[in-house]
C-alpha cells in the first residue's frame, strides 16, 4: 500500500477502565518514532484473544496497563503497509507477517540484549542487540497498545514471516499460545518417545500443545476438567491417534485418579518400581493448585514440571516431592525470536492447527464473554468480518 493511500484514521477497541466493557472507536493512525529504523507500520488482520487480556482487564496485572484507555491483545498478525524512510527492515510492503507481544523498542544495551547465543541450538537468546526479556522493553497489548486495532507499528526485529499454509488467524493465535506452549514444551527437555503431561490440555494453549508434543514423537497425557475443553482435546488425540498413529490419551481428572494412571503408566511400560512409573515432565497451564498437584502426582522420579501459569497467589510447592522424589520445577514464559520463528516453519511443516472461532472487531465483547464460557480453543478477532 502506498503510503500517500493510507487512512488518518483507524477503528479500535478501547479498554476505558478495569472491569468494562471495551469501547469501539476511532483513533488516528500511530506514527513512526523519530530515529527508529527498525519500525514497521502494519495493517492488523487478526488479532487473537489470550487469557492474559482477561486477567489484566481485571487489574491482575499491576502496574499494567500503565494507563487507560488502552488497546490490548498481544498475539496478531498483519500485512506491513509502511516503512520508515531509513529502514533496516528485512520485510518489505505486503510481507505478512505474525507479532508476539514480546519484545517492542528493546533498548539494546541491557545484559539481556547484549547476550549472544552460545551455538546454533540456544533458541532462548536472539543477540545482535535485541532480547524479548529485555526489561525495558514495551509488550505490545500489554505496556503499549497492542493488537485490537487496525494498524499497529511493531519492530521488524520481534516480527515473523508467515509462510502461505498458514492463514492470518491462525498465525494470529500462534504468535503467544503457540510460542508459549512450544517452547514450554522444548523446556521438558525430552528425547522421543519419552512422556509429557499437558493439565488444561483443551484450552488455548493446551490443545496446541497436544499437537506439537504428540508429533515431535512424545508419548503425551492430556488433563482437563470441563466438558468442552475435554470434548475439543478428545476430538484432536482421537484424529492424531487414527491418522497419524500418535501416542495420545485424554484424562478428565474429576473422574480419574492420578495414581491410578501412573499404575496404568506402568503396566503399559512393564515397570514395578513406583519411582520409575510416571510422567517423565508435566506442563501445568491452568491457574489452580489441583491442577499443579495432580500433574506432579503423575509423575516420575527424577521428573521435571514446568510452570506456564502464574496465580496471583501463587502455588504451593510439595517439599516432599522436591526432596525425596528429586522433582525439578521450572517457570516458562515465552520463547526467544529464533524459536518463534522455527515454531511458525515447523507448524507448518507438521501442520497444528488451532481450534478457531472467529469474530469481526466490533464483536469483541461478545468473543469475550463467549471466553469466559470456558468452552476451549482460540477465540480471535478476524478484520475481513464485518458481521
Amino acid at each position: 500500500m502506498d503510503s500517500s493511500m493510507l487512512p488518518n484514521e483507524m477503528k479500535a477497541q478501547i479498554l476505558p477502565s478495569f472491569n468494562a466493557p471495551y469501547r469501539l472507536t476511532t483513533l488516528p493512525l500511530p506514527s513512526f518514532t523519530a530515529d527508529s529504523p527498525h519500525e514497521m507500520l502494519v495493517r492488523v488482520l487478526a488479532a487473537s484473544y489470550c487469557h492474559t487480556d482477561l486477567v489484566l482487564a481485571q487489574g491482575q496485572m499491576p502496574p499494567f496497563p500503565p494507563s487507560f484507555p488502552h488497546i490490548g491483545c498481544h498475539e496478531f498478525s498483519g500485512v506491513v503497509v509502511s516503512l520508515p524512510e531509513h529502514s533496516s527492515s528485512q520485510y518489505r510492503i505486503g510481507d505478512r507477517v505474525g507479532v508476539p507481544g514480546r519484545s517492542f523498542r528493546p533498548c539494546g544495551k541491557c545484559f539481556e540484549c547484549s547476550r549472544e547465543p552460545d551455538n546454533d541450538k540456544n533458541l532462548y537468546v536472539d543477540g545482535g542487540g535485541y532480547s524479548v526479556y529485555c526489561a525495558s522493553a514495551g509488550n505490545h497489548g500489554i505496556s503499549t497498545p497492542g493488537g485490537f486495532r487496525e494498524f499497529a507499528i511493531v519492530d521488524s526485529r520481534q516480527v515473523t514471516s508467515l509462510p502461505e499454509s498458514i492463514s492470518a488467524v491462525q498465525g494470529a493465535s500462534l504468535m503467544c499460545a503457540g510460542l508459549t506452549i512450544y517452547a514450554a514444551i522444548k523446556n521438558c527437555g525430552l528425547e522421543r518417545g519419552q512422556k509429557v503431561g499437558i493439565m488444561g490440555c483443551g484450552g488455548g494453549l493446551g490443545h496446541l500443545g497436544l499437537q506439537f508434543a504428540a508429533k515431535m514423537g512424545l508419548g503425551v497425557i492430556g488433563v482437563d476438567v470441563a466438558d468442552e475443553p475435554l470434548r475439543v482435546s478428545g476430538e484432536i488425540a482421537e484424529t492424531l491417534r487414527q491418522k497419524e498413529g500418535l501416542s495420545v490419551r485424554i484424562v478428565d481428572a474429576r473422574i480419574s485418579r492420578a495414581e491410578d494412571i501412573v499404575q496404568e503408566m506402568g503396566k503399559e511400560d512393564q515397570r514395578q518400581d513406583r519411582s520409575n512409573m510416571g510422567l517423565d515432565a508435566v506442563i501445568v497451564l491452568p491457574e489452580s493448585q489441583r491442577a499443579m498437584d495432580y500433574g506432579i502426582s503423575l509423575l516420575r522420579a527424577h521428573g521435571r514440571c514446568i510452570l506456564v501459569s502464574f496465580p496471583a497467589n501463587g502455588f504451593h510447592i510439595s517439599a516432599r516431592d522436591v526432596v525425596f522424589r528429586d522433582i525439578s520445577i521450572r517457570g516458562s514464559l515465552v520463547g526467544s525470536n529464533r524459536m518463534l520463528r522455527e515454531m511458525v516453519m515447523w507448524a507448518a511443516e507438521h501442520n497444528v492447527q488451532a481450534r478457531i472461532k472467529s469474530y469481526p472487531l466490533k464483536k469483541l465483547n461478545d468473543l469475550v464473554l463467549e471466553y469466559k464460557k470456558g468452552k476451549g480453543g482460540k477465540l480471535v478477532i478476524d478484520m475481513s468480518l464485518d458481521d
